[in-house]
């Protein structure tokens, strides 16, 4: 088994001004899929879902607030799961409840250096 990371990448909607049931039922859907994923033995880190406060550090030594001021994409958070092969994970990925309102999920496989 290796590790994969799923990102889940989302547009800001500024327009998007969910209700309280709205939220609890995306929250119990994500809730849902996960679970599943924990279900088959294969959820190695929930993850978290990330904020929206950050900095970036560039490579000259500068730091700009945000980390999505000059993105029209957010990373909204991740998970790791454990499987065979990138193909299984990104069959994983399939349930993912962002995808319902047009979000994408980037599978990532995560490096092994020995040693370390």
């Amino acid at each position: 088994m290796r590790d994969f990371m799923m990102l889940f990448h989302s547009e800001p909607n500024p327009d998007f001004n969910p209700t309280p049931e709205q939220i609890q039922l995306e929250v119990k859907a994500w809730q849902d899929w996960i679970g599943g994923i924990e279900a088959q033995g294969k959820l190695k880190n929930p993850g978290d879902a990330l904020g929206f406060e950050g900095k970036t550090m560039h490579a000259d030594g500068s730091v700009t607030d945000g980390p999505y001021a000059e993105a029209k994409e957010i990373v909204g958070g991740f998970i790791v799961v454990s499987a065979d092969s990138i193909e299984e994970a990104t069959e994983l990925a399939k349930g993912c409840p962002g995808l319902t309102n047009g979000g994408k999920v980037e599978v990532r496989d995560i490096m092994v250096f020995d040693g370390m």
